[in-house]
């Protein structure tokens, strides 16, 4: 009977001591080596603006295109954002394999392609290390903010004739429209699109692979590996070549994100008290 105890009482210690260990390790996130295709993100093709001059309140003008935008942004940085997964899980197999097979490396070179870098095969990780760089989201925040400021609230020519809503350039001649402040040696004309989708598309493509905006990916890298959120208040500094302005249209978007804060809540998170800034 006394050996009987002493065998149950040595039963419940080890229980005691296995079931939270086994508990811990459970509840370990383990990085996903799923390199499959992920499901393609889908939105209704906006080829139309609304009229934004018939609102006479201020604020219900900015909610209105806030509004508009908001669902575009969010589609397309959705299709970003599985991209990024699928790159994550490329570089969590060539982790634990030391390589990747022939289509591992064929997903691979289609997103490096996307991206403008070319893939190294003799050094995969400094592929990865430009590409997690690239391949990333851009806060709602940011992206509307600037769609505001670059087309006067979607009331601008360039965004109701040529959907253009960040004011991107083009240098081929009938590519856009041509400005009409354009000095007579300059060449260039704002891009027209062919939906607002893409022209939402090309400004988020245009933030992640061009030279300029280098700083804005390197501080939201550094947002990555500290595991902090992502804010448009964080990466603003990452635009200074984005006008010739510079300093200072850094300082009136940072200005617009904190003033139109409660309305972008409102639109991108209308039942949440914290702030995407």
């Amino acid at each position: 009977m006394r050996l009987l105890g002493w065998l149950l009482a040595v039963a419940l210690v080890t229980i005691a001591v296995w079931l939270p260990t086994q508990l811990h390790q459970s509840s370990k996130p383990e990085m996903s080596t799923d390199t499959s295709t992920p499901t393609t993100v889908t939105v209704e093709r906006v080829t139309v603006v609304p009229d934004f001059t018939i609102y006479t309140n201020v604020r219900d003008k900015k909610q209105a295109f806030f509004s508009f935008l908001a669902p575009i942004v969010q589609a397309e940085n959705a299709v970003i954002e599985q991209a990024r997964e699928q790159l994550l899980a490329l570089v969590q197999v060539h982790k634990q394999t030391g390589s990747l097979n022939k289509k591992q490396l064929k997903q691979l070179e289609r997103i490096a392609n996307d991206y403008n870098v070319t893939v190294e095969t003799n050094d995969l990780a400094a592929t990865f290390g430009v590409l997690l760089r690239r391949v990333d989201v851009v806060p709602e925040a940011l992206a509307l903010v600037q769609a505001a400021n670059e087309s006067a609230w979607g009331t601008s020519r360039f965004a109701l004739e040529g959907l253009n809503f960040f004011g991107q350039w083009c240098f081929r001649k009938g590519c856009g429209l041509v400005p009409d402040a354009r000095s007579e040696d300059m060449t260039h004309e704002v891009r027209k699109f062919a939906s607002v989708n893409a022209s939402v598309r090309s400004y988020l493509r245009n933030i992640n692979t061009h030279p300029a905006y280098f700083e804005l990916r390197r501080l939201r890298a550094e947002k990555r590996q500290s595991g902090a959120d992502i804010r448009a208040l964080d990466l603003t500094e990452g635009l200074m070549s984005y006008s010739e302005r510079g300093e200072d249209y850094i300082h009136e978007l940072n200005s617009m994100i904190r003033v139109n804060r409660p309305i972008i809540i409102d639109v991108l998170e209308p039942s949440s008290d914290s702030a995407p800034e």
